[in-house]
């Protein structure tokens, strides 16, 4: 088969783990179980792979552009969006395609409300909106590449990047079966460039890409504050980090630093901590469900590194190195797992991180996937 399961090092396990000489077994009779169910963005093939309880599934095919797609759920929904401006609504429990919408020539980011489908445009230069089947309800102008789309209560949230504005807009039918949103407030000069945010309850982040800042809106009182950060000399940049990804803890912010090699701490009141120097230029992040560790990545020559960062300790305690480009990575909500896209060796793969000592950590799993880029796992609602 083109994509299949490898189990790594099942002799580990012990003798249970070993196959019978006189029957053939099924490779789901060795796996360790799992509540995981793995989408895993085919990067060339316009596809998402399927990984269910550790083994290939199979694929959802014909996606458009997913040169960057960024995968989504609400409920028992998914949603998926395209580097060519589709949204697309699919089953993530039948694994089946519903429907599609194109919103642009390119979208960057969205958002599932509760009754509403949120797309931030680049290229129509617009904030769409849908209804939860992708039907439209409104088209935002804002003249400006669209970025950092987040939900707070009734308002919705996002950074315009040719303007260096925040806006927030109100949605006058909260309350109803659709929304209408409506400008309620515009922070001008936010920062130069905002090229990313992420939102913890009322505290709405945004990174710049020309400013030595993050800008923090209060979206319950609307004041806004730019908070510095110690930077140094800007180095060449391949790619931009994924702000939205960055993770923050029960004590912490933590901020990458756009051009250098440092992760930036601070505490919920936005007090500066420290610095984590890095090997790298940082891309994606991933916090572990405890909020014990901090998984980082890097682009250029250092795209085959994933760092672990003590996120109590706040320093690197542990250097993985893999064949290939590292594009993505994703903690298991469920069992001690850390997932991997190696994009240009075409695997996925899963370490065990149960040990408390993350020098203890070893590769467990791989799966053949072609091109692979984004990991979303998806956890089944149960109706009540």
């Amino acid at each position: 088969m083109r994509v299949r399961e490898v189990l790594i090092a099942a002799l580990l396990f012990g003798s249970t783990m070993l196959v019978s000489a006189e029957r053939p077994k099924d490779p789901s009779d060795i796996l360790p179980k799992s509540k995981d169910k793995i989408f895993v963005v085919e990067r060339e093939n316009s596809a998402l792979a399927v990984i269910e309880n550790n083994m290939f599934k199979g694929e959802i095919k014909n996606l458009h552009n997913f040169n960057h797609a960024v995968v989504k759920f609400r409920d028992n929904d998914g949603y998926v969006i395209t580097r060519d401006g589709y949204v697309i609504k699919f089953d993530p429990i039948k694994e089946k395609k519903l429907k599609e919408y194109k919103t642009s020539k390119s979208a960057i980011g969205f958002i599932i409300g509760d009754n509403y489908v949120a797309v931030a445009n680049y290229d129509n230069k617009t904030v769409e909106i849908l209804d939860r089947d992708l039907n439209p309800i409104q088209t935002i102008k804002t003249g400006s590449r669209n970025v950092g789309i987040k939900e707070y209560k009734d308002y919705l949230v996002f950074a315009c990047m040719d303007s260096d504005e925040i806006w927030v807009m109100k949605d006058e039918h909260f309350d109803g079966p659709k929304p209408w949103f409506v400008l309620y407030s515009k922070i001008e000069s936010a920062g130069e460039v905002p090229f990313d945010a992420m939102i913890d309850k009322n505290l709405y982040v945004v990174g710049f890409f020309n400013s030595k800042s993050v800008g923090v809106l209060d979206l319950d009182t609307m004041k806004y504050k730019r908070v510095p950060l110690r930077m140094g000399k800007k180095e060449r940049i391949l790619k931009v980090p994924h702000f939205g990804f960055w993770s923050i803890s029960g004590k912490y912010f933590f901020i990458p630093a756009v051009g250098n090699k440092k992760v930036f701490v601070f505490d919920h009141d936005f007090n500066y901590i420290r610095s984590i120097n890095v090997e790298g230029n940082l891309v994606f992040t991933a916090l572990s469900p405890d909020k014990k560790w901090l998984a980082v990545t890097f682009s250029g020559k250092k795209f085959p590194v994933v760092q672990i960062i003590d996120a109590r300790k706040l320093k690197v305690v542990r250097r993985l190195e893999f064949p290939g480009m590292i594009l993505h990575v994703r903690w298991s909500p469920n069992h001690p797992y850390l997932y991997f896209s190696v994009n240009d060796k075409d695997i996925v793969q899963a370490y065990k991180t149960a040990d408390k000592d993350p020098k203890k950590w070893w590769l467990n799993l791989e799966w053949q996937i072609p091109k692979p880029s984004g990991i979303f796992i998806f956890e089944k609602r149960e109706n009540n």
